[in-house]
């Protein structure tokens, strides 16, 4: 098995991350789940315990990084073929605004968001193995009222945009239905 990355995205209860543990299960039958998600309150810990439950069936290895996930690549099972990475808006959030968030500019601190996802995105393409990033497709709403909310928007896109350009393939969910994007991507003459 070579190694690809893939992306999954769509908007909440799209149907994106069964999708996408499909995708990786077709391919291996065991698997690495990398869960990016920080147990904040009950709601999140209600969400985490839905997600783990459908994973408890001996097909997972489960690694929680919430931060620096590219650490996690490196410690990846011999047994597993594909690696499923739930959520990139998730981990984006926690480097926004989380334990490792920087001060500073707008600016500023999209770059460093930006700085560590292209770390995991470098150990994604080192470890040989099928790798599945979900996100959230969260820009297609109304412009948010507040500030905060509008710098989120704007990251999740450029974030959503850099992981779908390393990608070999991006599906996008709908109604639980996948789409292959880059099937029908426009290219211009000039790009591969």
């Amino acid at each position: 098995m070579r190694n690809k990355l893939v992306m999954v995205t769509g908007g909440a209860r799209s149907g994106k991350s069964t999708f996408a543990e499909k995708y990786v299960l077709h391919y291996s039958p065991k698997c690495d789940y990398i869960a990016t998600a920080e147990i904040l309150d009950d709601e999140m810990a209600e969400r985490v315990r839905l997600h783990r439950e459908r994973r408890n069936d001996g097909r997972w290895v489960n690694h929680e990084a919430p931060y620096h996930a590219e650490e996690e690549f490196a410690v990846l099972g011999e047994e597993t073929g594909a690696v499923l990475f739930d959520c990139m808006t998730l981990y984006m959030t926690n480097q926004m605004y989380g334990k490792t968030a920087i001060e500073g500019s707008f600016e500023e601190r999209v770059a460093f968001v930006l700085g560590e996802v292209d770390k995991v995105l470098d150990a994604a393409r080192a470890c040989g193995k099928i790798v599945v990033f979900v996100s959230n497709e969260v820009g297609s709403g109304i412009v948010p009222d507040n500030v905060m909310a509008r710098e989120y928007r704007d990251l999740a896109g450029w974030v959503n945009q850099k992981v779908a350009d390393a990608c070999e393939k991006v599906f996008y969910c709908v109604a639980g239905q996948a789409i292959d994007m880059k099937k029908f991507a426009f290219k211009f003459e000039d790009e591969d």
